[in-house]
């Protein structure tokens, strides 16, 4: 199956922050990209900035104001940065500051998708993960503490 250079970078960040959590690597999944494509496409068509509803993977949403060029890593980077925020010792539970770090490197997840759409000045990129994370009672197994 072949992939974009923006897709295989995405991937590849998401498995070096993976690693460091003890997560398995995800593989990209040409399914899960095209559903990523639509709703990534959906959303620079109306210039709007949400969720898909109803969705059936995990989701992480990035946009770029400005007409810089994005790469793979660069919504990765964004995601993960929200580590700061996580509180480890409590276990942890969902928090609109942190959600987007721990569908990164959520163990149980398996399959990436992703993809980029733009629209005028503003880049939109949908990240789909299979199985979904984020689920109530299940962080302290899938969102582990950096390896030293």
């Amino acid at each position: 199956m072949n992939f974009n250079e923006f897709e295989k970078e995405c991937l590849e960040a998401h498995n070096q922050y993976r690693a460091k959590h003890g997560s398995r690597p995800l593989v990209l999944d040409r399914g899960i990209c095209n559903y990523a494509k639509e709703w990534a496409e959906v959303l620079a068509r109306g210039n709007i900035f949400q969720h898909r509803s109803n969705n059936r993977y995990g989701e992480n949403l990035y946009m770029s104001v400005g007409g810089a060029s994005v790469n793979g890593s660069d919504p990765v980077i964004n995601w993960y940065a929200e580590i700061k925020d996580y509180d480890f010792l409590s276990g942890g539970e969902f928090s609109a500051k942190t959600g987007h770090f721990t569908q990164v490197v959520w163990k149980d997840s398996q399959r990436l998708g992703v993809a980029m759409a733009k629209s005028g000045n503003r880049i939109y990129i949908v990240a789909n993960y299979d199985p979904p994370g984020n689920y109530s009672g299940r962080y302290s197994a899938n969102v582990l503490p950096a390896k030293r």
